[in-house]
């Protein structure tokens, strides 16, 4: 029987390349996001060129009631989750403690640790009662260092680090496995979004340098996938060659 996964945030970025990846290797597929237009377009895609089926799901992770609803009212077949890639996050805005919006913090916390556990939340009981599953936590670099202006957004995926690892004690009798993987400057919608949509300065970050794609996180997702039934990658870290983690980049790299 084939294995089934659920991703968050696939819209765009190492989302959907994850979801792409998956689908190649002829995995059924849920795919997750706030907008509609691109998660369809994504589905039919993932169809036609791959042969696997695909189910979309749009709502926003933030919001309880509705994570909760959509998993509860999936069809039976879809139940059957093997695999569950939390990616959906962001960062919101790049200043220092003291000058930082409220707001922003708040669409932070909401999406990157909240909207985590409420999807795993919702989830997790649909592996224990198969005894089987594969969870992947998608953390940073910036959830091991702080850097300046990460502030909040660094907090956020050290409470991701921190949960992860505590996922894993709490599944281990459940026979489920747990895995982060915590990329660093990958260039994708994420600096878009954190610039609001100011292209100039969301290019800015990978200047002189050439960044990991959401393909290549995809392939380490897949990797750590694979590995024997009683092996588990209990987290990775991947960044690009130029970076040597959250603080320090060689901006002649490029």
């Amino acid at each position: 029987m084939k294995k089934i996964a659920l991703i968050t945030g696939a819209t765009s970025g190492i989302g959907k390349a994850t979801a792409t990846k998956l689908a190649q290797n002829k995995i059924d597929i849920i795919i997750t996001g706030r907008r509609k237009i691109l998660l369809n377009e994504l589905g039919e895609k993932l169809k036609s060129q791959f042969n696997v089926e695909v189910l979309e799901l749009v709502f926003d992770i933030r919001d309880q009631a509705e994570v909760f609803k959509q998993i509860k009212e999936l069809p039976d077949y879809w139940k059957r989750i093997d695999i569950l890639v939390n990616n959906a996050g962001l960062a919101a805005g790049l200043d220092t403690f003291q000058d930082a919006d409220i707001d922003d913090w708040e669409t932070m916390i909401d999406t990157n640790v909240k909207g985590l556990l409420y999807i795993s939340k919702a989830v997790i009981p649909l592996m224990i009662k198969r005894k089987r599953g594969h969870i992947i936590n998608i953390s940073s670099t910036a959830g091991k260092e702080v850097y300046f202006k990460g502030n909040v957004y660094c907090g956020t995926k050290h409470a991701v680090d921190a949960i992860n690892k505590a996922m894993r004690i709490d599944l281990l009798e459940e026979g489920i496995k747990v895995t982060s993987v915590n990329p660093g400057m990958v260039e994708t919608e994420f600096s878009l979004v954190r610039f609001k949509g100011d292209r100039e300065k969301a290019g800015i970050p990978y200047k002189g340098i050439k960044p990991l794609s959401g393909e290549d996180v995809a392939d380490v997702i897949w990797f750590v996938l694979n590995r024997p039934d009683h092996v588990n990658i209990n987290e990775i870290i991947v960044t690009p060659k130029a970076q040597a983690n959250s603080i320090y980049i060689n901006r002649k790299m490029e």
